[in-house]
C-alpha cells in the first residue's frame, strides 16, 4: 500500500514516515521544504510542490497510485496566525481544499488530519475529552476547526473517510537518533529550554509566573513525538479496515508546569538554564490536559513514553548532535 505524506519532512510528520517504513508502507512525501527539511525526508521518495497546485496532487496521486493521504503540511504558530492571519487561511485551509479536492478527483477517500487542542479553545472542563466545546482562541485553531468541518461535510457527501487526530503538546525525539525537532523559529519550550542548556540561547522566557497551578506557570500534556507517529499508523489502519471517521485526543493524560520542565532539563542536562518570568501571552489559558481514553478503547493507542524525562532526554540527544545535511 502506498500512502502521500504531505508535510513529511516536518517534525511530526518525518517521525510519522520512519514508522510508516518500519511497518512496511510504501511512502511518497510531499513537501515544500519551506519549513521541512530534506535531510528528514530519508525514507520513500520526496516530492517537492505546492498543495496550491491542484494538477500536480492529482499527477501524484494517480501516477503512484495512492491508497491514503496524512496530511501535516500546515502553518502551526499560534503567534504568527494571529499577526498574518490571510497566511493562515490560504495554507491551512484553502491549500488543504486544494489537496481533498485532488484526492475527489482521483478517487482516493482515505484522509489522516493533523489536528490539534487548539480547536478547544479556553478549557471548561479537565481533561479534555472529544466532546469539549469547540471554540478556537486564535486563527490557527480556527483554521484547524474549519477544515475538520469541511472533512465531515465530504465525508456525508462524497464518502471522504478521515480520522482528525487532535494533539496536545508534540515533544521529544527519535530515539534512534536520527530525527528531531528543528524549527525556524522555535517557539516550543522543551527545544528552547534545551537551546538554552546548549548555549544557542542567553535565557529562557516564562510567559506567567500567577496561574492559579502549583507553581503559578502554565502545565501542558508532552505528549512523544514517536507515540504520535504511531497514532497516525493506528488512525491509518483504522481506516483501511474500514472504519467510520473519526476524531481522537493524543496526549498523556499527565501534566507538568513550566517550572518542572525547566527542573528536570537542568538535571538532565547538568545545566543552569537560566530563566525569567515575563508578562502572561494572551490566550494562554493556565491548564491543558488530555483524556486519551478514547484513542485507548478504539485506536489501542497508549503512550509508550509517560515519563517527561524520557521525553526531555531523546531531545537533548538530538539538540547535542550536529544538524544533518544532505546535497
Amino acid at each position: 500500500m502506498k500512502i502521500l505524506v504531505t508535510g513529511g519532512a516536518g517534525y511530526v510528520g518525518s517521525h510519522t514516515v520512519k514508522e510508516l517504513a518500519r511497518r512496511g508502507y510504501d511512502i511518497v512525501v510531499y513537501d515544500n521544504l519551506s519549513r521541512g527539511h530534506r535531510w528528514a525526508a530519508r525514507w520513500g521518495e520526496l516530492v517537492v510542490g505546492e498543495l496550491a497546485d491542484g494538477a500536480r496532487l492529482r499527477e501524484v496521486l494517480a501516477g503512484q497510485n495512492i491508497a491514503a493521504v496524512l496530511h501535516f503540511a500546515a502553518l502551526a504558530y499560534v503567534g504568527e496566525s494571529v499577526a498574518d492571519p490571510k497566511r493562515y487561511y490560504e495554507n491551512n485551509v484553502a491549500n488543504t481544499l486544494s489537496l481533498l479536492n485532488a484526492m475527489l478527483a482521483e478517487k482516493v477517500n482515505r484522509f489522516i488530519l493533523s489536528s490539534t487542542c487548539a480547536v478547544y479553545g479556553n478549557p471548561r472542563e479537565i481533561p479534555m475529552t472529544e466532546e469539549h466545546p469547540l471554540a478556537p482562541v486564535n486563527p490557527y485553531g480556527r483554521t484547524k476547526l474549519m477544515v475538520e468541518t469541511i472533512l465531515k461535510d465530504y465525508d456525508e457527501s462524497y464518502g471522504m473517510r478521515h480520522v482528525n487526530l487532535r494533539y496536545f503538546n508534540a515533544a521529544g525525539a527519535d530515539p534512534d537518533g536520527e530525527l528531531g525537532e528543528d524549527h525556524d523559529p522555535e517557539t516550543h519550550l522543551i527545544p528552547r529550554v534545551l537551546m538554552a542548556a546548549a548555549g544557542r540561547l542567553e535565557r529562557v522566557e516564562v510567559f506567567g509566573g500567577d496561574y492559579p497551578t502549583e507553581d503559578g506557570t502554565c502545565v501542558r500534556d508532552y505528549v512523544h513525538v514517536s507515540d504520535l507517529a504511531t497514532a497516525h499508523v493506528l488512525a491509518l489502519e483504522w481506516l483501511v479496515q474500514g472504519g467510520a471517521s473519526e476524531t481522537f485526543n493524543l496526549g498523556t493524560g499527565q501534566g507538568y508546569t513550566v517550572m518542572q520542565v525547566l527542573e528536570r532539563a537542568r538535571r538532565i542536562t547538568g545545566r543552569p538554564i537560566p530563566a525569567v518570568i515575563s508578562a502572561r501571552r494572551p490566550g494562554d489559558p493556565a491548564v491543558l490536559l488530555a483524556s486519551n481514553e478514547k484513542a485507548a478503547r478504539v485506536l489501542g493507542w497508549k503512550p509508550r513514553c509517560r515519563s517527561l524525562d524520557e521525553i526531555i532526554a531523546s531531545a537533548w540527544s538530538w539538540h547535542q548532535k550536529p544538524r544533518p545535511r544532505v546535497a
